[in-house]
């Protein structure tokens, strides 16, 4: 008898809790984290968790990147073929999202673009496009410039994590001044150089072996600055022929993965070398091939 009255007891128990999991509301899913507010938790951070941050921006400004090329190669085969016209249109896109970026009469913009979809229709909707390639650029590239100077450079000490975040910081500079232009393209051109600078110097100064995957990064992208914003081809050679040759040397020493990872930048460094001292050789004419890879998987 003590035993059934137990048993049902147990059962009346496990009643209620399965009347209450049916009852209750499911939780709500949790949010997931952007992008630039997921390093806010944690500035320090695991080489990993960097190459993800890294892995995340490339692909968001990566497709972004390439559009504005399209757009740019576009420009320059319409002036060449001297059709006014058209090169009028994409300049005129150019200085819409150049008066969006300063923040000059964003409303009136916006409501002048709504009555020209009015008018003008899908045409003048399509040639709208390139103008949003250029302010999405300029937007997500100043979201990890802030993240990276108010989180994770003062918090990440390391000096991988210090190299790796000055180089991230000098590439984004790079990004913007690629489609600035005048004095806006010198002072975005001067910040990039600022945070290569430091970084080479973070990475010097620390000891970091010319083998190091991000010091070969550096150099690798610290070059392609020098060759496609500034335009100093000779500085550029220079600078990925030293960070090849002080790499090479020491290659011997390396373990198996660390071999890996050496050799797989230092072929992109190698690669760039080989075009440009072609193209030096070729008086110097570039085309739209003449433009260096970086450690990013892209132009």
């Amino acid at each position: 008898m003590v035993a059934n009255v137990k048993a049902l007891a147990e059962l009346n128990i496990q009643l209620n809790v399965e009347v209450r999991s049916a009852v209750a509301p499911p939780a709500p899913p949790r949010p997931l984290p952007t992008p630039a507010a997921a390093p806010h938790r944690r500035a320090r951070s695991h080489p990993q968790e960097r190459n993800l941050l890294s892995v995340a921006y490339k692909n968001v400004v990566g497709a972004r990147r390439a559009s504005w090329r399209v757009l740019s190669s576009i420009e320059s085969k319409e002036k060449e073929k001297g059709d006014s016209d058209k090169v009028a249109v994409i300049g005129g896109y150019r200085d819409k999202v150049r008066e969006s970026r300063l923040g000059a009469h964003e409303r009136g913009s916006a409501t002048r673009q709504r009555v020209s979809r009015r008018v003008a229709g899908p045409r003048r909707r399509r040639r709208r496009r390139p103008a949003q390639v250029e302010k999405e650029l300029e937007t997500i590239c100043k979201e990890l410039l802030d993240v990276l100077e108010k989180h994770l450079l003062p918090e990440d000490k390391t000096a991988e994590g210090q190299v790796f975040y000055w180089k991230m910081a000098g590439d984004y500079w790079r990004y913007l001044a690629e489609f600035a232009t005048a004095d806006d393209r010198k002072f975005k051109a001067e910040k990039a150089r600022e945070k290569y600078d430091e970084a080479t110097k973070t990475a010097q100064t620390q000891g970091l072996p010319p083998t190091n995957p991000i010091r070969l990064g550096l150099a690798l992208n610290y070059s392609v600055f020098y060759y496609e914003i500034l335009n100093m081809p000779q500085e550029a050679c220079t600078l990925a022929k030293t960070a090849f040759d002080d790499a090479i040397s020491e290659l011997d020493s390396l373990q198996e993965e660390q071999y890996k990872d050496a050799t797989l930048i230092m072929q992109l460094i190698r690669d760039n070398l080989t075009l440009w001292t072609s193209d030096q050789a070729d008086d110097g004419e570039k085309d739209d091939g003449a433009a260096g890879a970086d450690d990013d998987g892209g132009q």
